[in-house]
């Protein structure tokens, strides 16, 4: 019987050795590279919003769950506390290999070298191990009257087993329901949503996107308005088009150009003119009248269209809805942008317009917030990006006697461009969030995800630099991501992951 039993407490001593070698050397890893620790545990599917707790409590209890295994008197509880731990870790990859968004990178030490399915097997392998540690110490250290005991110590093991899973779950749900709509300012970067297909050299960086038609990507020249290129989905194949038009005495000053499938516009706003006319022959054949002064202008169909103008008062923006068929043809809408400093600088951004859903979004620069409004230019709601800059950070000054104002400092820009694609709103930000490499935001621009239509937030991925020059502008299809970066344009192909987030229809229409 006491060789029976020193067999067992030696079995044991083997299995706590494993166990502290384990958690010394995966704590100690973790500890000598903390941040990077903390940040793979910051874009996990699972428990992104308590990353903060979660990264110095799973050390702490490493270390402590190693010391106890080396005291005697506390043997039996370390076990517990080992199992919990390691039923912990085995829920959390089946979780992640079965239920969650995305699959991220493993957490360091030994373990960054498998696989999550390897990770697996080697974590249920060391919860059996603790399992049968705690019954071989209680068979070793049980006298007659604790034998009754046997089945006890089963059901505690059970419940260990158990809560541990339960405990990881309700992380698991809590921190979905609040990454999605009460992000903490933390970023999910899946494995590649975005995959660099092709770029083209375009020679000069004078282009901006004007649209697309029949599945052809349009490029706007800056100094030649009347001439575009266009190229296919996948960039194979660039076309030069050139639109025929008479100016007959009209002063152009900043002239643009937008592509809607059949249609392509020629405008200016200082004018203001806009123009229309049919991509199959290039040819202006109808001028758009009634329209007022703007700043931007998005076309929602051949007749109708969003703008952004200023009030007659203190030149503050404002935002309407023109249609050439309506009486009047123009109607604003006051309340849409909301002033914070000035009206001018404050409340500046993008316009932009979904065709399919059929709603006009509006982007600051400068804060926390976009605008979602129906074609006839009614609020929907106001949505908020995941920082935390909900006032816009600019200093104004006013020059003779406050006739002219200018910006006194250099602004904090928040959200530097957007677009969007269905149900799905892209935004550049220009704001780190928590748990964040630095080096990514020197080598590539972020672009976070929205569900507009869920008020929720997604995921995010870099678009990285070529040769030192960051994106520009941008552009998105359902399938694709097109960057002009320098004098390239680039396209990414966008992954399963993302392309399942576009939704068929969204918004209740009009």
């Amino acid at each position: 019987m006491i060789l029976h039993n020193k067999i067992k407490r030696n079995a044991v001593d083997i299995i706590c050795l494993l166990y502290i070698l384990l958690f010394v050397y995966a704590a100690a890893s973790k500890m000598l590279d903390f941040e990077n620790f903390q940040i793979q545990l910051g874009q996990s599917p699972l428990i992104s919003a308590f990353a903060s707790w979660v990264a110095p409590a799973v050390l702490a209890l490493e270390f402590l769950t190693a010391l106890l295994l080396m005291i005697p008197k506390f043997r039996m509880a370390a076990l517990f506390l080992a199992l919990s731990l390691m039923s912990l870790f085995t829920v959390y990859i089946f979780i992640i290999l079965n239920y969650s968004s995305f699959v991220p990178c493993s957490c360091g030490g030994i373990l960054e070298k498998m696989s999550w399915t390897s990770h697996l097997i080697f974590n249920m392998i060391f919860v059996l191990l603790a399992g049968l540690g705690i019954v071989l110490h209680h068979n070793a250290e049980r006298t007659y009257k604790s034998r009754k005991k046997a089945f006890s110590v089963l059901l505690k093991m059970i419940f260990t087993v158990g809560s541990s899973a339960v405990m990881i779950i309700i992380l698991f749900l809590c921190s979905e329901s609040i990454m999605h709509f009460e992000n903490p300012f933390i970023r999910r970067y899946p494995q590649h949503p975005a995959m660099f297909e092709r770029q083209l050299d375009l020679k000069y960086n004078s282009y901006y996107f004007a649209g697309q038609s029949h599945g052809r990507i349009y490029l706007g020249n800056y100094t030649a308005p009347l001439h575009l290129k266009s190229a296919d989905a996948r960039l194979r194949s660039l076309k030069a088009e050139k639109i025929v038009f008479d100016a007959n005495g009209i002063l152009f000053q900043k002239p643009i150009v937008s592509v809607q499938e059949s249609f392509f516009f020629l405008k200016d706003g200082t004018v203001p003119a806009v123009f229309r006319g049919n991509t199959s022959d290039w040819k202006i054949n109808h001028e758009i009248k009634g329209m007022p002064y703007f700043t931007q202008l998005v076309h929602m169909d051949s007749i109708a269209a969003g703008f952004r103008s200023n009030d007659g008062k203190n030149l503050a923006h404002i935002l309407g809805v023109f249609s050439e068929n309506a009486r009047p043809p123009v109607k604003y809408s006051g309340k849409l942008l909301q002033k914070q400093i000035d009206g001018v600088f404050d409340t500046d951004g993008v316009l932009l317009y979904s065709e399919q859903v059929q709603r006009l979004v509006y982007v600051y620069f400068y804060r926390n917030e976009f605008i979602i409004a129906a074609k006839k230019g009614d609020l929907i709601r106001r949505g908020n990006t995941i920082d935390t800059v909900s006032k816009a950070k600019i200093k104004v000054a006013y020059l003779k006697g406050k006739k002219e104002r200018t910006m006194n400092a250099p602004p904090l820009i928040v959200n530097a461009n957007a677009a969007v694609c269905g149900n799905l709103l892209f935004i550049n930000s220009k704001i780190k969030g928590k748990f964040e490499d630095s080096k990514l935001w020197e080598q590539a621009s972020v672009i976070d995800v929205y569900d507009m239509e869920k008020s929720m937030y997604l995921m995010s991925f870099p678009i990285y630099n070529l040769q030192d020059h960051k994106m520009g502008s941008f552009f998105v299809t359902r399938d694709r991501f097109f960057a002009l970066i320098g004098n390239s344009l680039v396209a990414y192909r966008f992954r399963d992951i993302l392309k399942k987030e576009f939704k068929n229809g969204g918004f209740v229409q009009n």
